[in-house]
């Protein structure tokens, strides 16, 4: 019984971590947390309402992502992503995305790529709810699950790491101007094209979307967010579900 109680535990810490983890990257999102501040551990949780042990262990999880880097004795800095580093990840994925989503659009069957259209639906759903979280998490699924079609999880793995090295800056402003519903519709679109068979097409529009999104890392990054820069708000983990 006492390996069990063990177990359950060890369980209970990890579902707080994730919780927490969830919490961060919200605060991300939402520009609560910005980029080349440094926080401590401490003072995280003592805003979010839990012991410093989970936040620690959340923040390493986000650092091995590259979303944050320790500093030592201090805490955690939000990295600072540059313009140049973003152009060049947009290179990178539409070097990579484009011509990987034509070949998936000769090969892939029709009832492989409807298998996807409940998540393209789903992105734009939370973009119409303001549902940034879920939002960003449905496209994630949707643009990996798509190029894992081509058979190559190296290749996936590349892209999820780009996307993470790359994550939109102060989203809660282009939410607030109704500047992502746009951009979740094009998966949509994206997915009508692969299913007519025509490639050339569909790599068209993964390029323009590509672009767009590129765009609103830009105007992320102009964008005011409305909140307390380093205050986590709304963000605490009774509302981060």
């Amino acid at each position: 019984m006492g390996d069990l109680k063990q177990h359950s535990l060890i369980k209970a810490q990890e579902r707080l971590r994730d919780q927490v983890g969830h919490a961060l990257r919200a605060a991300l999102i939402a520009g609560e947390l910005r980029p080349g501040s440094v926080y401590s551990a401490p003072g995280l949780a003592a805003e979010l309402g839990v012991s410093a042990t989970p936040v620690r262990e959340a923040m390493l999880d986000l650092a091995r992502e590259g979303l944050v880097e320790p500093v030592r004795n201090k805490g955690f800095r939000i990295t600072e992503v540059s313009e140049r580093d973003l152009d060049q990840y947009t290179e990178l994925r539409t070097m990579i995305e484009v011509p990987t989503i034509g070949r998936i659009t000769k090969i892939a069957t029709p009832e492989q790529l409807e298998a996807l259209r409940p998540i393209a639906e789903e992105i734009v759903t939370s973009a119409r709810e303001h549902n940034l979280i879920g939002y960003l998490e449905a496209d994630r699924r949707f643009h990996l699950s798509l190029l894992a079609l081509a058979g190559n999880d190296r290749l996936v793995e590349t892209v999820g790491d780009l996307r993470k090295r790359s994550r939109l800056y102060g989203l809660t402003g282009l939410d607030e101007a109704g500047k992502l519903v746009s951009s979740a519709e094009e998966h949509i679109e994206l997915l009508d094209l692969m299913l007519t068979g025509d490639a050339e097409a569909a790599e068209a529009c993964m390029t323009r979307h590509l672009g767009h999104v590129r765009s609103l890392w830009a105007q992320g990054r102009d964008e005011p967010v409305g909140r307390t820069p380093g205050r986590l708000g709304s963000t605490a983990l009774g509302s981060a579900g």
